[in-house]
Formats: C-alpha cells, sequence, structure tokens
C-alpha cells in the first residue's frame, strides 16, 4: 500500500519493499526491517523510521483509545464508539470489524490490529473527519511486532487474560507477559481489577470490577430482559440498563463505562443514560431468531465458550463448532471439555480449517472429551447446522459458536462464502 504525502522530497510512503522506487520512501518498522536491502535494491527514495513521518499523519491531534485482552475486545470498543457518539463526540474506530467513522463504515474488516502504517492512515483519516477519539483493538501479536509503534496511547484498557494464540506465542507465560507488557509504562490505563493473572504499572492505573475493589465497581446487577446494574465510583451510586446478555457482558460495559467516563468530562450519570442505546455486537451473541432459538456467537477459546455458555445455563443447549487450522493447538481438547460439559448435545464441525487436516482439528476436540454418547462429528459446517436444527425440541436453544459475523470458510488460501446466520435462515426458510 502507496501512501501519497504532499509537499515532501519524496511523494510516497511505504511499508512494502516491493513498491519501492525512486519516489517512494521506505517507511522501516520492526516488521519490515529484514526486508531493508530489498528497497534500497529496488531504488527506494530514501529510508525512513516510522516516528519521522508520525507529525505527517496527525497521530498527536486525536486521543487514542487502546484495548487488550483475550476476549470482550470488541464488544467493549465498540461500546465506547457507542456511547461517545451519543455524547456528541466525533469518533472512529479501528478492529476486527473495520475502520467506522462517525457512524459509517469506513473500511471492511481487516486485522485486529493492521500494520502501523496503515493504522497511522486511519488516524488521518479520522482527524481530516474532525474526530476527537479513535479507538482501537490491540492484539498480543500486534504488541510483539510493535504495530503500535510511535502512538501516545490516551488510555490503555484491559478486559481480561485467558488462553488463546498460543501458536504464536507458545507458552501461556509469554501470551501473559505480553498482555501485561502494555501496561508498564506511567500513562493513563484502566485494568479490570478481577483479571488475576493482569500486573501493571499502579500509577496512572483505575480499575473496574464486580468481584474487587475497584475505582469503578458494579455494586448490583441483575441479567433478566437484558442486563442492569448498578455502579459506583466513590460517592457517586449510579444505575444503568442494557440489551446485551450474559454476565461476561457486564465486564464489557463496566469496562465502556468506566473509560468514557476516563476520557470525557462527562458524567457518570450522563453515560449510563447512553448504555441502552448499545444494542451489542453483529455476530456476539446474536439471536439469529426466536422460534427456534438460535444463537450465533464469535466465541473461539475455552473461556470465551465458557462464558457464553454459561448466560445460556437455565437453557438445553445444543451446541456447533469447531477449531481454527493453523492456530493453538493446546486449546481444542479444553474447547471439546467445556462444550460437552454445558451442552446437551455437541456437534464438531469446522470452522477454518486452513492447511489442516480437519480430522486432525476433530481429534484433538475429541481427546478433551470422555464421554461422547452425546457428541456427533461432521465435518461439514452446512450440515453439522442442519443437524443440529433438525435435532431441536421445544425450548431448546441451538448455539453455534466460532465465526460470529465472519462471512467466509477459509480452506487451505481459498475463502469460501459462508456465514452462520445465513446458513440458519436459508436453513429455516426465513
Amino acid at each position: 500500500m502507496k501512501i501519497e504525502l504532499p509537499n515532501q522530497a519524496y511523494k510516497y510512503v511505504t511499508e512494502n519493499s516491493v513498491e519501492c522506487d525512486e519516489q517512494t520512501a521506505f517507511v522501516l518498522t520492526a516488521q519490515n526491517e529484514k526486508y531493508l536491502q530489498n528497497a534500497k535494491d529496488n531504488q527506494a527514495h530514501s529510508i525512513i523510521k516510522i516516528a519521522e513521518i508520525a507529525s505527517l499523519f496527525r497521530v498527536d491531534e486525536i486521543k487514542v483509545i487502546g484495548i487488550t485482552g483475550t476476549n470482550g475486545k470488541t464488544t467493549t470498543a465498540s461500546a465506547i464508539y457507542s456511547f461517545l457518539l451519543d455524547l456528541g463526540y466525533k469518533t472512529a474506530m479501528q478492529g476486527t470489524r473495520g475502520l467506522f467513522m462517525n457512524d459509517t463504515v469506513a473500511e471492511g474488516k481487516t486485522l485486529t490490529t493492521p500494520s502501523v502504517l496503515n493504522t497511522y492512515k486511519h488516524i488521518y483519516q479520522a482527524v481530516e473527519a474532525g474526530c476527537e477519539y479513535f479507538i482501537m483493538e490491540v492484539s498480543s501479536h500486534a504488541i510483539v511486532q510493535k504495530r503500535i509503534e510511535g502512538l501516545n496511547f490516551e488510555l490503555k484498557i484491559l478486559t481480561n487474560i485467558t488462553q488463546d494464540h498460543l501458536d504464536y506465542h507458545k507458552t501461556l507465560e509469554d501470551y501473559i507477559y505480553t498482555k501485561n507488557s502494555f501496561f508498564q509504562d506511567e500513562g493513563k490505563k484502566l485494568i479490570n481489577r478481577d483479571e488475576p493473572r493482569a500486573e501493571f504499572n499502579f500509577k496512572n492505573a483505575y480499575t473496574y470490577s464486580i468481584e474487587n475493589p475497584s475505582t469503578y465497581r458494579l455494586m448490583a446487577y441483575s441479567l433478566n430482559e437484558g442486563s442492569s446494574g448498578i455502579i459506583q465510583h466513590f460517592q457517586e451510586i449510579v444505575p444503568f440498563t442494557a440489551s446485551l446478555h450474559g454476565f461476561f457482558n457486564l465486564y464489557n460495559l463496566m469496562g465502556a463505562i468506566a473509560a468514557v467516563h476516563l476520557i470525557t468530562d462527562k458524567k457518570l450519570e450522563e453515560i449510563a443514560d447512553v448504555v441502552d442505546n448499545f444494542a451489542g455486537v453483529s455476530g456476539r451473541m446474536e439471536q439469529v431468531c426466536t422460534l427456534p432459538n438460535v444463537i450465533v456467537d464469535f466465541a473461539h477459546t475455552p473461556d470465551g465458550m465458557q462464558q457464553v455458555l454459561n448466560a445460556l445455563k437455565e437453557k438445553e443447549l445444543l451446541v456447533v463448532f469447531g477449531a481454527g487450522g493453523d492456530r493453538d493447538t493446546v486449546k481444542r481438547p479444553i474447547m471439546g471439555r467445556v462444550a460437552a460439559s454445558l451442552a446437551k448435545k455437541v456437534f464438531i464441525t469446522s470452522d477454518n480449517p486452513r492447511h489442516e487436516d480437519p480430522e486432525a482439528i476433530v481429534a484433538d476436540i475429541l481427546s478433551g472429551i470422555e464421554d461422547r454418547t452425546n457428541v456427533v462429528v461432521e465435518l461439514n459446517r452446512r450440515k453439522a447446522i442442519e443437524m443440529a436444527l433438525d435435532s431441536q425440541e421445544d425450548e431448546e436453544v441451538v448455539v453455534i459458536l466460532g465465526k460470529g459475523d465472519e462471512n467466509m470458510q477459509i480452506i487451505y488460501d481459498e475463502k469460501f462464502p459462508f456465514d452462520d446466520r445465513e446458513v440458519v435462515r436459508e436453513l429455516l426458510n426465513l
């Protein structure tokens, strides 16, 4: 991707050494250092560091809020974005679902955290659109690969730390260390105080919680007809209501409410008043239909699955799920164990197998399940969903996990159209 920068000695900048030429400067980052010689061979106009062009992208002219954690990043970011817009602030959001600016979609789905130059470009677009805030999801990969290089965060948020991405980090300890490394500076930070693995610099640290003492504590809550709660912030006690379901979403809402309170001059009561306007995120606890009751969710980690299924524990559940190929294999048997322990019946299928044999992925999942009496294996995801729907009776709920609002299935290097929600609608003639 070449980006044109006016009034410079060079006409364009790029992170891709292949795109370099006499008019294009090569932006050297932690990710592309090994391609430096290739950039020179392609006659790059010059070699510049990302910090040297930060001001050209106006990255210090907007308040950047970074959110990391295993689960909840997207919902927390989306809630903050929604609250700020409802409170009258021009706002942009970058993450798994794409780039949004002032309630419009500016760019489609991408990496959770794009490359440094892409993020800078998005920030520039946000500043040009008059945005005061730029909310971004920060993945563990992005922290290690320094894809957030040169950014000054107004606020950093930690949602939680559970197991994921061990294909990349190799050990849980390294993954935990990576997440916590984001919070070692003296900048303003907001930490989930109920997360026992959180380690952070206490200077300028604020916390939120349900169980433990914190800056923003949920004193009481209800999960009937959505959710509601009462927040205590020192002497302030403020109620809120929300349409989101599930205990885990109380944490996402608390993190978002606390964040907006910390980065704006709005009173807690004003923020609580707009919480109910947030309808949630597509593909997260999304009810595709009510009769029969079918729910689709993005949960793809043991903890994420447990949270979603526990939120529906009053119901009898038929669970359809798989695990992504070329990704963390250690979590697969744990996911199997979670599903088998909380569901009436389990349908194990393909997720995005990529270059792995789907049968091998399923074997990993099955290794975590001792009693397979109520387990069905069907590698064709559409067929597995159809089998679950055909098996469904009365008050049972079909829960389809792993892909959420994704509209593609990745097999080898090819992407095939596949949306769990659309498949359900087609099968039920909705």
